[in-house]
Parts: structure tokens; C-alpha cells; sequence
């Protein structure tokens, strides 16, 4: 996005200028082979690149079990909150997932608000792998 597709208030927004990465662990402590109970922490680090703040209004996750089943989860927000991320500032939060196998991925989607225009867009969440450090896929 260029500065003359800002003011001319295009359709273009700051949903290009969104970065997520996201970093999984898997939490040995709090998992259970025997009752097929795999628990996994993500860090996910939002970092708004733009010159407009937005609001992460809320999150959808495609969560994928080893087997291939599937799981959507929606909801406002993350963790309680609905930040709102300046330009050039990042926003980071840990949250956690159980599986029922030792292997899956997730993948999804943030809805945020660009607070210059009102206007929402998604930015994506790139798929990623859950995996037991032992167990191969």
C-alpha cells in the first residue's frame, strides 16, 4: 500500500501491513499419552506494520487433529481482550490447544478493524504444526 491509496481512501486498507507469526511448544507436563490428552501452547505475535492502528476484533481457528478430524473455533477477541494495535507496535499473547492426537496443525484468521476507514479485513494465520517432540508424521 502506498500513501496515495490511503488518501484516496481505496479500498486498500492496512490489512496488507499485518505480520502474524507464531511460535508452538508442546507442554509435556500437562499432556497424558495414555488418555490421548496433548497439550501445546502458541505464541502468536501480531505486529501491525502500517500506518493506521487497528483492533483485533476477533479470531477463527481451523484446528486439525492427526486423525483429520476438525475443529473451528470462533470467538470475539483473544484471551479476553480486543487490542488495539498502533502503527509499528506489536501485540503478543500465549493460548493453548489440546489434542486428542500427538500430531495436528492449525490455521486461521483474525477480523480486525482499521480505525482510519471502520472498515474490517482478515488477515490470516498462516498453517502451523502441533507435534509431540517424539512422535513422527
Amino acid at each position: 500500500m502506498n500513501a496515495n491509496s490511503a488518501a484516496k481512501g481505496n479500498r486498500a486498507s492496512a490489512g496488507a501491513s499485518i505480520r502474524i507469526s507464531v511460535t508452538p511448544r508442546y507442554r509435556e507436563q500437562l499432556s497424558s499419552a495414555a488418555e490421548a490428552r496433548y497439550v501445546f501452547s502458541y505464541t502468536v505475535t501480531v505486529r501491525n506494520e502500517s500506518d493506521r492502528s487497528v483492533q483485533l476484533l476477533a479470531r477463527y481457528w481451523k484446528i486439525t487433529q492427526g486423525s483429520g478430524e476438525v475443529h473451528e473455533v470462533r470467538g470475539k477477541g483473544v484471551i479476553g481482550q480486543q487490542p488495539l494495535i498502533g502503527p509499528g507496535q506489536r501485540f503478543r499473547y500465549t493460548s493453548r490447544a489440546v489434542l486428542d492426537t500427538p500430531v495436528g496443525t492449525m490455521e486461521g484468521a483474525y477480523t480486525l478493524l482499521d480505525t482510519t476507514t471502520q472498515r474490517p479485513f482478515d488477515a490470516p494465520v498462516a498453517l502451523f504444526r502441533l507435534a509431540q517432540p517424539a512422535a513422527l508424521h
